[in-house]
Protein backbone atom coordinates (compact mmCIF):
# COMPACT_ATOMS: atom_id res chain seq x y z
CA UNK A 1 0.00 0.00 0.00
CA UNK A 2 2.91 2.54 0.96
CA UNK A 3 4.60 1.87 -2.58
CA UNK A 4 1.17 2.42 -4.33
CA UNK A 5 0.32 5.57 -2.53
CA UNK A 6 0.35 8.88 -4.42
CA UNK A 7 1.03 12.55 -3.04
CA UNK A 8 -3.30 12.84 -3.59
CA UNK A 9 -3.46 9.87 -1.17
CA UNK A 10 -1.36 11.69 1.40
CA UNK A 11 -4.10 14.46 2.26
CA UNK A 12 -6.77 12.69 1.56
CA UNK A 13 -9.16 12.49 5.17
CA UNK A 14 -8.84 8.92 7.42
CA UNK A 15 -5.41 7.99 5.07
CA UNK A 16 -2.41 7.81 7.08
CA UNK A 17 0.78 10.08 5.45
CA UNK A 18 3.41 8.57 3.54
CA UNK A 19 6.35 8.74 6.85
CA UNK A 20 3.03 7.63 9.07
CA UNK A 21 2.42 4.47 6.92
CA UNK A 22 6.14 3.94 7.03
CA UNK A 23 6.28 4.13 10.31
CA UNK A 24 3.62 1.47 10.69
CA UNK A 25 5.21 -0.52 8.38
CA UNK A 26 8.62 -0.28 9.79
CA UNK A 27 7.93 -1.05 13.10
CA UNK A 28 9.49 -4.25 15.13
CA UNK A 29 7.59 -7.34 13.90
CA UNK A 30 7.30 -9.95 16.22
CA UNK A 31 9.38 -13.45 15.49
CA UNK A 32 5.99 -15.07 14.55
CA UNK A 33 5.48 -12.72 12.15
CA UNK A 34 9.19 -12.54 10.49
CA UNK A 35 9.08 -16.53 9.85
CA UNK A 36 5.41 -16.53 8.66
CA UNK A 37 7.04 -13.69 5.98
CA UNK A 38 10.34 -15.50 5.41
CA UNK A 39 8.80 -18.68 4.55
CA UNK A 40 5.99 -17.55 2.23
CA UNK A 41 9.06 -15.71 0.38
CA UNK A 42 10.68 -19.27 0.20
CA UNK A 43 7.14 -20.86 -1.12
CA UNK A 44 7.25 -18.22 -3.55
CA UNK A 45 10.93 -18.89 -4.53
CA UNK A 46 10.59 -23.17 -4.50
CA UNK A 47 6.87 -22.78 -6.60
CA UNK A 48 9.05 -21.09 -9.14
CA UNK A 49 12.05 -23.06 -9.08
CA UNK A 50 9.25 -26.55 -9.78
CA UNK A 51 7.85 -24.72 -12.57
CA UNK A 52 11.04 -24.03 -13.98
CA UNK A 53 12.03 -27.67 -13.47
CA UNK A 54 8.93 -28.85 -14.86
CA UNK A 55 8.78 -26.67 -17.94
CA UNK A 56 12.86 -28.03 -18.82
CA UNK A 57 11.72 -31.75 -18.65
CA UNK A 58 8.65 -31.10 -20.54
CA UNK A 59 10.94 -29.66 -22.92
CA UNK A 60 13.95 -32.29 -23.12
CA UNK A 61 10.78 -34.70 -23.34
CA UNK A 62 9.64 -32.77 -26.07
CA UNK A 63 12.84 -33.08 -28.19
CA UNK A 64 13.69 -36.66 -26.91
CA UNK A 65 13.42 -39.89 -28.96
CA UNK A 66 13.27 -43.32 -27.95
CA UNK A 67 17.03 -44.30 -27.86
CA UNK A 68 19.00 -45.76 -30.97
CA UNK A 69 20.52 -49.00 -30.89
CA UNK A 70 22.74 -51.11 -32.68
CA UNK A 71 25.44 -53.70 -32.34
CA UNK A 72 28.95 -53.29 -32.41
CA UNK A 73 31.76 -56.17 -32.68
CA UNK A 74 33.08 -55.96 -29.34
CA UNK A 75 36.89 -55.88 -30.89
CA UNK A 76 35.99 -52.45 -31.78
CA UNK A 77 34.73 -50.87 -28.42
CA UNK A 78 37.58 -49.89 -27.23
CA UNK A 79 37.91 -47.59 -30.96
CA UNK A 80 34.53 -46.20 -29.56
CA UNK A 81 35.07 -45.58 -25.78
CA UNK A 82 39.07 -44.58 -26.50
CA UNK A 83 41.57 -44.66 -23.19
CA UNK A 84 39.99 -43.98 -20.23
CA UNK A 85 36.43 -42.98 -21.68
CA UNK A 86 38.44 -40.14 -23.63
CA UNK A 87 36.21 -40.80 -26.99
CA UNK A 88 33.26 -41.46 -25.64
CA UNK A 89 33.10 -38.32 -23.77
CA UNK A 90 34.17 -36.39 -27.00
CA UNK A 91 31.32 -38.25 -29.03
CA UNK A 92 28.31 -36.82 -26.46
CA UNK A 93 30.14 -33.30 -26.23
CA UNK A 94 30.07 -33.25 -30.18
CA UNK A 95 26.80 -34.68 -30.39
CA UNK A 96 25.10 -33.54 -27.65
CA UNK A 97 23.97 -37.15 -26.96
CA UNK A 98 24.26 -39.68 -24.00
CA UNK A 99 25.97 -42.79 -25.33
CA UNK A 100 25.85 -45.83 -23.45
CA UNK A 101 27.29 -49.07 -24.74
CA UNK A 102 26.53 -52.42 -23.31
CA UNK A 103 29.61 -54.93 -23.44
CA UNK A 104 28.60 -58.90 -24.36
CA UNK A 105 31.00 -61.83 -25.10
CA UNK A 106 31.13 -61.67 -29.21
CA UNK A 107 29.12 -57.71 -30.22
CA UNK A 108 28.54 -54.85 -27.68
CA UNK A 109 25.20 -53.06 -27.72
CA UNK A 110 25.24 -49.34 -28.55
CA UNK A 111 22.58 -47.08 -26.82
CA UNK A 112 22.09 -43.30 -28.03
CA UNK A 113 19.99 -41.33 -26.34
CA UNK A 114 18.70 -37.29 -27.24
CA UNK A 115 16.74 -36.27 -29.90
CA UNK A 116 16.80 -37.54 -33.30
CA UNK A 117 18.67 -35.36 -34.55
CA UNK A 118 21.21 -35.34 -31.93
CA UNK A 119 20.74 -39.38 -32.28
CA UNK A 120 21.72 -39.30 -35.98
CA UNK A 121 24.32 -36.91 -35.72
CA UNK A 122 26.19 -38.81 -32.81
CA UNK A 123 25.81 -42.26 -35.25
CA UNK A 124 27.71 -40.44 -38.32
CA UNK A 125 30.40 -39.46 -35.71
CA UNK A 126 30.68 -42.83 -34.47
CA UNK A 127 30.71 -44.77 -37.82
CA UNK A 128 33.40 -42.51 -38.82
CA UNK A 129 35.84 -43.11 -35.48
CA UNK A 130 35.24 -46.96 -36.09
CA UNK A 131 35.38 -47.14 -40.22
CA UNK A 132 39.00 -44.87 -39.39
CA UNK A 133 40.14 -48.12 -37.84
CA UNK A 134 39.53 -49.81 -40.86
CA UNK A 135 37.30 -52.50 -40.28
CA UNK A 136 33.32 -53.23 -41.07
CA UNK A 137 31.94 -53.38 -37.69
CA UNK A 138 28.06 -53.73 -38.24
CA UNK A 139 27.18 -57.16 -37.01
CA UNK A 140 23.50 -58.43 -38.04
CA UNK A 141 20.57 -56.41 -38.34
CA UNK A 142 20.84 -53.05 -36.18
CA UNK A 143 17.90 -52.73 -34.01
CA UNK A 144 15.16 -49.47 -33.13
CA UNK A 145 17.28 -47.28 -35.60
CA UNK A 146 15.79 -44.01 -36.06
CA UNK A 147 15.47 -42.89 -39.78
CA UNK A 148 14.39 -39.53 -40.89
CA UNK A 149 11.09 -39.38 -42.08
CA UNK A 150 11.96 -38.38 -45.60
CA UNK A 151 14.24 -41.88 -45.56
CA UNK A 152 12.45 -44.62 -47.72
CA UNK A 153 11.67 -47.10 -45.60
CA UNK A 154 13.40 -50.78 -46.46
CA UNK A 155 11.24 -53.18 -48.63
CA UNK A 156 10.08 -56.33 -46.41
CA UNK A 157 11.70 -59.61 -46.89
CA UNK A 158 9.29 -62.21 -49.09
CA UNK A 159 10.46 -65.05 -47.23
CA UNK A 160 7.86 -67.37 -48.76
CA UNK A 161 8.94 -66.42 -52.41
CA UNK A 162 13.29 -67.34 -50.91
CA UNK A 163 11.96 -71.00 -49.45
CA UNK A 164 10.27 -71.16 -53.10
CA UNK A 165 13.51 -70.59 -54.98
CA UNK A 166 16.32 -72.13 -52.60
CA UNK A 167 17.29 -74.91 -54.82
CA UNK A 168 18.31 -71.20 -57.72
CA UNK A 169 19.55 -69.38 -55.10
CA UNK A 170 21.77 -72.17 -53.27
CA UNK A 171 22.77 -73.17 -57.26
CA UNK A 172 23.89 -68.78 -58.01
CA UNK A 173 25.87 -69.43 -54.80
CA UNK A 174 28.12 -72.54 -55.76
CA UNK A 175 28.25 -71.75 -59.19
CA UNK A 176 31.76 -69.93 -59.92
CA UNK A 177 33.27 -72.68 -57.74
CA UNK A 178 35.34 -75.07 -59.26
CA UNK A 179 35.09 -78.89 -59.14
CA UNK A 180 36.81 -81.44 -57.07
CA UNK A 181 37.70 -84.44 -56.78
CA UNK A 182 37.45 -86.91 -53.57
CA UNK A 183 38.07 -90.36 -55.00
CA UNK A 184 41.86 -91.14 -54.62
CA UNK A 185 41.71 -94.46 -53.25
CA UNK A 186 44.08 -97.07 -54.90
CA UNK A 187 43.42 -101.01 -53.35
CA UNK A 188 46.47 -102.74 -52.85
CA UNK A 189 46.41 -106.27 -53.99
CA UNK A 190 46.72 -107.77 -50.81
CA UNK A 191 43.44 -105.82 -49.52
CA UNK A 192 41.58 -106.70 -52.57
CA UNK A 193 42.26 -110.19 -52.07
CA UNK A 194 41.15 -110.85 -48.65
CA UNK A 195 37.89 -113.03 -48.61
CA UNK A 196 34.85 -112.02 -46.56
CA UNK A 197 35.70 -114.95 -43.72
CA UNK A 198 39.04 -113.41 -43.31
CA UNK A 199 37.59 -110.05 -43.41
CA UNK A 200 35.18 -110.83 -40.81
CA UNK A 201 37.75 -112.10 -38.61
CA UNK A 202 39.85 -109.54 -38.91
CA UNK A 203 36.92 -107.00 -37.84
CA UNK A 204 36.52 -109.17 -35.01
CA UNK A 205 39.74 -109.84 -33.49
CA UNK A 206 40.39 -106.13 -33.83
CA UNK A 207 38.05 -104.97 -30.88
CA UNK A 208 34.98 -106.28 -33.30
CA UNK A 209 34.44 -103.51 -35.67
CA UNK A 210 31.10 -102.82 -37.38
CA UNK A 211 30.60 -101.05 -40.24
CA UNK A 212 27.10 -100.31 -42.11
CA UNK A 213 26.01 -98.42 -44.86
CA UNK A 214 23.21 -95.08 -43.70
CA UNK A 215 22.59 -94.59 -47.95
CA UNK A 216 18.71 -94.98 -48.18
CA UNK A 217 18.20 -97.71 -51.04
CA UNK A 218 20.43 -99.80 -52.08
CA UNK A 219 23.43 -100.50 -50.41
CA UNK A 220 26.99 -99.82 -51.20
CA UNK A 221 30.13 -102.72 -50.76
CA UNK A 222 32.11 -101.83 -47.56
CA UNK A 223 35.93 -101.42 -48.23
CA UNK A 224 37.88 -104.50 -47.11
CA UNK A 225 40.49 -103.00 -44.13
CA UNK A 226 44.00 -102.54 -44.95
CA UNK A 227 46.40 -104.10 -42.14
CA UNK A 228 49.28 -102.18 -43.20
CA UNK A 229 50.18 -98.52 -43.77
CA UNK A 230 51.87 -99.84 -47.29
CA UNK A 231 48.15 -100.93 -48.22
CA UNK A 232 46.44 -97.42 -48.09
CA UNK A 233 49.78 -95.22 -48.69
CA UNK A 234 52.22 -97.14 -50.87
CA UNK A 235 51.65 -94.48 -53.59
CA UNK A 236 52.23 -91.64 -51.25
CA UNK A 237 55.96 -92.05 -50.68
CA UNK A 238 55.75 -88.61 -48.04
CA UNK A 239 53.56 -89.87 -46.14
CA UNK A 240 55.09 -93.14 -45.50
CA UNK A 241 58.92 -91.34 -44.45
CA UNK A 242 56.46 -89.17 -41.87
CA UNK A 243 54.89 -92.60 -40.91
CA UNK A 244 58.02 -94.37 -40.04
CA UNK A 245 59.92 -91.31 -38.85
CA UNK A 246 57.38 -91.06 -36.11
CA UNK A 247 57.55 -95.31 -35.40
CA UNK A 248 54.18 -96.71 -35.70
CA UNK A 249 53.86 -100.10 -36.54
CA UNK A 250 50.63 -100.42 -37.81
CA UNK A 251 47.30 -98.79 -37.88
CA UNK A 252 45.21 -98.92 -35.46
CA UNK A 253 41.67 -100.26 -35.56
CA UNK A 254 39.55 -97.25 -36.78
CA UNK A 255 42.17 -96.42 -39.08
CA UNK A 256 42.14 -99.41 -41.12
CA UNK A 257 38.54 -99.33 -41.62
CA UNK A 258 38.09 -95.38 -42.21
CA UNK A 259 40.97 -95.11 -44.48
CA UNK A 260 39.53 -97.16 -47.33
CA UNK A 261 36.21 -95.39 -46.77
CA UNK A 262 37.40 -91.80 -46.66
CA UNK A 263 39.93 -92.14 -49.59
CA UNK A 264 37.32 -93.00 -51.83
CA UNK A 265 35.58 -89.98 -51.39
CA UNK A 266 32.62 -91.18 -48.52
CA UNK A 267 31.24 -89.21 -45.91
CA UNK A 268 32.19 -91.19 -42.79
CA UNK A 269 31.22 -91.07 -39.01
CA UNK A 270 33.93 -92.77 -37.20
CA UNK A 271 33.08 -93.88 -33.37
CA UNK A 272 35.88 -94.32 -31.44
CA UNK A 273 37.62 -93.49 -27.99
CA UNK A 274 41.15 -93.71 -29.06
CA UNK A 275 42.19 -89.73 -29.56
CA UNK A 276 45.52 -89.93 -31.53
CA UNK A 277 44.19 -93.07 -33.61
CA UNK A 278 41.06 -90.71 -34.76
CA UNK A 279 42.53 -87.65 -35.61
CA UNK A 280 45.03 -89.45 -38.01
CA UNK A 281 42.56 -91.20 -38.88
CA UNK A 282 41.10 -88.16 -40.59
CA UNK A 283 44.64 -86.14 -41.06
CA UNK A 284 46.33 -87.92 -43.28
CA UNK A 285 43.69 -88.50 -45.73
CA UNK A 286 43.18 -84.86 -45.77
CA UNK A 287 46.78 -84.17 -46.64
CA UNK A 288 45.76 -86.77 -49.99
CA UNK A 289 42.71 -84.93 -50.28
CA UNK A 290 44.57 -81.32 -50.62
CA UNK A 291 47.70 -82.17 -52.23
CA UNK A 292 45.50 -84.20 -54.99
CA UNK A 293 42.99 -81.70 -56.16
CA UNK A 294 42.98 -80.64 -59.66
CA UNK A 295 42.83 -76.75 -58.81
CA UNK A 296 45.80 -75.31 -57.29
CA UNK A 297 46.02 -73.45 -54.14
CA UNK A 298 45.62 -69.77 -55.59
CA UNK A 299 42.82 -70.86 -57.86
CA UNK A 300 41.19 -72.35 -54.32
CA UNK A 301 41.42 -68.81 -53.00
CA UNK A 302 41.55 -70.11 -49.23
CA UNK A 303 42.02 -72.76 -46.99
CA UNK A 304 40.83 -76.38 -48.22
CA UNK A 305 40.59 -78.11 -44.68
CA UNK A 306 38.92 -77.69 -41.60
CA UNK A 307 39.03 -79.37 -38.26
CA UNK A 308 36.64 -78.21 -35.46
CA UNK A 309 37.52 -79.15 -32.42
CA UNK A 310 35.50 -78.41 -29.32
CA UNK A 311 38.15 -77.01 -26.52
CA UNK A 312 41.07 -75.21 -26.88
CA UNK A 313 43.35 -78.10 -25.53
CA UNK A 314 41.82 -80.83 -28.08
CA UNK A 315 42.61 -78.18 -30.53
CA UNK A 316 46.08 -77.63 -30.23
CA UNK A 317 46.64 -81.31 -29.61
CA UNK A 318 45.04 -81.54 -33.22
CA UNK A 319 47.25 -78.94 -34.58
CA UNK A 320 50.42 -80.69 -32.61
CA UNK A 321 49.92 -84.22 -34.80
CA UNK A 322 49.43 -81.79 -37.68
CA UNK A 323 52.69 -80.49 -36.93
CA UNK A 324 54.59 -83.57 -37.25
CA UNK A 325 54.23 -84.49 -40.59
CA UNK A 326 55.39 -82.23 -43.05
CA UNK A 327 53.65 -82.84 -46.39
CA UNK A 328 54.41 -80.66 -49.41
CA UNK A 329 54.52 -77.50 -47.87
CA UNK A 330 51.32 -78.01 -46.26
CA UNK A 331 50.21 -75.14 -43.75
CA UNK A 332 48.25 -74.96 -40.96
CA UNK A 333 47.11 -72.47 -38.30
CA UNK A 334 44.96 -73.03 -34.93
CA UNK A 335 42.67 -70.54 -33.97
CA UNK A 336 40.69 -70.58 -30.71
CA UNK A 337 39.08 -68.00 -28.59
CA UNK A 338 41.16 -66.64 -25.77
CA UNK A 339 44.32 -66.57 -28.02
CA UNK A 340 45.56 -63.75 -30.27
CA UNK A 341 42.79 -62.54 -32.50
CA UNK A 342 45.00 -60.16 -34.41
CA UNK A 343 47.80 -63.05 -34.77
CA UNK A 344 45.47 -65.69 -35.37
CA UNK A 345 43.57 -63.29 -38.28
CA UNK A 346 47.21 -62.50 -39.55
CA UNK A 347 48.02 -65.94 -40.40
CA UNK A 348 44.68 -66.71 -42.05
CA UNK A 349 44.64 -64.02 -44.37
CA UNK A 350 48.34 -64.38 -45.66
CA UNK A 351 47.19 -67.98 -46.53
CA UNK A 352 46.82 -71.32 -45.22
CA UNK A 353 46.34 -74.80 -46.25
CA UNK A 354 44.55 -76.25 -43.15
CA UNK A 355 42.50 -74.57 -40.10
CA UNK A 356 42.53 -76.14 -37.03
CA UNK A 357 39.51 -74.37 -34.74
CA UNK A 358 37.18 -73.86 -32.35
CA UNK A 359 33.65 -73.17 -33.60
CA UNK A 360 33.30 -69.67 -31.93
CA UNK A 361 36.53 -68.08 -32.81
CA UNK A 362 35.86 -69.57 -36.12
CA UNK A 363 32.11 -68.18 -36.46
CA UNK A 364 33.51 -64.87 -34.90
CA UNK A 365 36.28 -64.62 -37.83
CA UNK A 366 33.82 -65.82 -40.75
CA UNK A 367 31.17 -63.09 -39.54
CA UNK A 368 33.39 -60.33 -40.12
CA UNK A 369 34.90 -61.71 -43.18
CA UNK A 370 38.71 -62.36 -42.00
CA UNK A 371 38.20 -66.03 -43.84
CA UNK A 372 36.89 -67.49 -46.78
CA UNK A 373 35.32 -70.77 -46.00
CA UNK A 374 33.61 -71.85 -49.47
CA UNK A 375 37.16 -73.23 -50.23
CA UNK A 376 36.87 -75.94 -48.12
CA UNK A 377 36.47 -78.79 -49.43
CA UNK A 378 37.69 -81.13 -46.40
CA UNK A 379 35.73 -80.99 -42.96
CA UNK A 380 36.12 -82.80 -40.02
CA UNK A 381 34.53 -82.55 -36.82
CA UNK A 382 34.38 -84.30 -33.09
CA UNK A 383 30.91 -83.97 -33.11
CA UNK A 384 29.15 -85.09 -29.23
CA UNK A 385 31.54 -82.97 -27.03
CA UNK A 386 30.84 -79.71 -29.47
CA UNK A 387 27.12 -80.65 -28.74
CA UNK A 388 27.76 -81.16 -25.32
CA UNK A 389 29.00 -77.95 -24.85
CA UNK A 390 26.23 -76.22 -26.98
CA UNK A 391 27.97 -75.50 -30.15
CA UNK A 392 25.66 -76.47 -32.61
CA UNK A 393 24.47 -72.75 -33.92
CA UNK A 394 27.83 -71.84 -34.40
CA UNK A 395 28.03 -75.17 -36.49
CA UNK A 396 25.28 -74.66 -38.55
CA UNK A 397 26.30 -71.24 -39.07
CA UNK A 398 29.85 -72.55 -39.95
CA UNK A 399 28.25 -74.85 -42.37
CA UNK A 400 26.35 -72.61 -44.47
CA UNK A 401 29.31 -71.40 -45.70
CA UNK A 402 31.42 -74.36 -46.62
CA UNK A 403 30.65 -75.82 -50.01
CA UNK A 404 27.91 -78.36 -50.30
CA UNK A 405 29.30 -80.84 -52.23
CA UNK A 406 32.76 -81.16 -49.34
CA UNK A 407 33.86 -84.40 -48.07
CA UNK A 408 33.05 -84.88 -44.27
CA UNK A 409 34.30 -86.64 -41.47
CA UNK A 410 32.30 -86.62 -37.96
CA UNK A 411 34.78 -88.30 -35.37
CA UNK A 412 32.63 -89.35 -31.95
CA UNK A 413 32.95 -91.36 -28.86
CA UNK A 414 29.05 -91.94 -28.82
CA UNK A 415 26.34 -91.77 -30.83
CA UNK A 416 23.38 -89.98 -29.28
CA UNK A 417 20.08 -88.96 -30.75
CA UNK A 418 21.55 -85.29 -31.19
CA UNK A 419 25.21 -86.10 -33.11
CA UNK A 420 22.53 -88.73 -34.97
CA UNK A 421 20.48 -85.36 -36.05
CA UNK A 422 23.82 -83.60 -36.73
CA UNK A 423 24.92 -86.25 -38.90
CA UNK A 424 21.50 -86.49 -41.16
CA UNK A 425 21.93 -82.92 -41.01
CA UNK A 426 25.24 -82.56 -42.91
CA UNK A 427 26.61 -86.06 -43.91
CA UNK A 428 25.63 -86.70 -47.26
CA UNK A 429 24.92 -90.71 -47.43
CA UNK A 430 27.58 -91.48 -45.11
CA UNK A 431 28.86 -94.97 -43.70
CA UNK A 432 29.68 -95.53 -40.07
CA UNK A 433 32.41 -97.75 -38.24
CA UNK A 434 32.55 -97.86 -34.75
CA UNK A 435 34.11 -99.92 -32.47
CA UNK A 436 32.72 -102.65 -30.34
CA UNK A 437 29.32 -100.90 -29.38
CA UNK A 438 26.93 -97.33 -29.65
CA UNK A 439 25.62 -98.29 -26.67
CA UNK A 440 27.60 -96.13 -24.98
CA UNK A 441 26.17 -93.18 -22.67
Amino acid sequence: DWESSSDEDAGAPGRLPPFAAAGRLWQPASPSQSRASLEGAEGRRSAEWRREVVAAAARRARDAAAPLCFHLDSALVGALIGRGGTKIRELEDSSGSRIKVIKGAYEAEVKIFGSIAVQNKAKMLIDNAVTRSGQNYIRGRTLNIIKPENNPKKSVINWASLRENKAKYEAMKWADLPPIEKNFYKESSRTASMSQEEVELWRKENNNIICDDLKEGEKRCIPNPVCKFEDVFEHYPDIMANIRKVGFQKPTPIQSQAWPIILRGIDLIGIAQTGTGKTLAYLMPGFIHLTSQPISKDQRGGPGMLVLAPTRELALQVEAECLKYAYQGIKSICIYGGGDRKGQIDMVTKGVDIVIATPGRLNDLQMNNFINLKSITYLANEADRMLDMGFEPQIMKILIDVRPDRQTVMTSATWPDGVRRLAKSYLKNPMIVYVGTLDLA
